[in-house]
């Protein structure tokens, strides 16, 4: 068995999973923040859509820098419906499984670095940063998301198990 097919059926379920969450994101419920040093709703669904697109770039570069010195930082965009944050996840999750897919395995434990200013922050094996940076840092702000979904009165879905929404599996 190769490491993307090791991989695959890990990735595939927590996308699944992020997917019945970012479903629950009503268009109306955008801009709202729990707090003032929180991410609006849209924009941490947002980060959660975006980052699957990073696999893209695990896979196809050696590195990235989140905010080369002198050019423009990456930012994320925003979706502004419901809608479009779906499609937008939808789209990230297609080309990230179909570049894990392709990857073969000289590929996924040859290094790739991510930096910031110019500073590296981490350099490791591909697979790894796509088990930290996609997998991972996804199941963290999903985590925060099923908060901010229940402070909104807005059921949370089963993630890995039942939730006082969902009802029994």
């Amino acid at each position: 068995m190769t490491i993307s097919e090791s991989f695959l059926p890990q990735f595939d379920q927590e996308m699944q999973i992020t997917r019945s969450c970012l479903a629950q994101v009503p268009t109306d419920k955008m801009a709202w923040k729990p707090h003032v040093k929180s991410m609006s709703m849209g924009h941490l669904a947002s980060h959660i859509a975006d980052m699957v697109s990073w696999t893209n770039g695990i896979i196809g570069s050696d590195e990235f820098d989140v905010a080369p010195p002198g050019g423009e930082p990456h930012q994320v965009k925003d979706a502004e419906t419901a809608e479009e944050l779906l499609a937008m996840f939808d789209k990230a999750v297609a080309g990230a499984h179909a570049a894990i897919a392709g990857a073969n395995d000289a590929t996924l434990t040859g290094t790739w670095t991510f930096k910031y200013a110019g500073n590296v922050v981490v350099s490791m094996p591909r697979i790894a940063n796509l088990q930290a940076f996609i997998v991972s840092h996804i199941i963290h702000h999903r985590g925060q998301l099923s908060v901010y979904l229940r402070l909104n009165d807005i059921p949370v879905p089963s993630i890995y198990g039942p939730s006082a929404d969902s009802g029994p599996m």
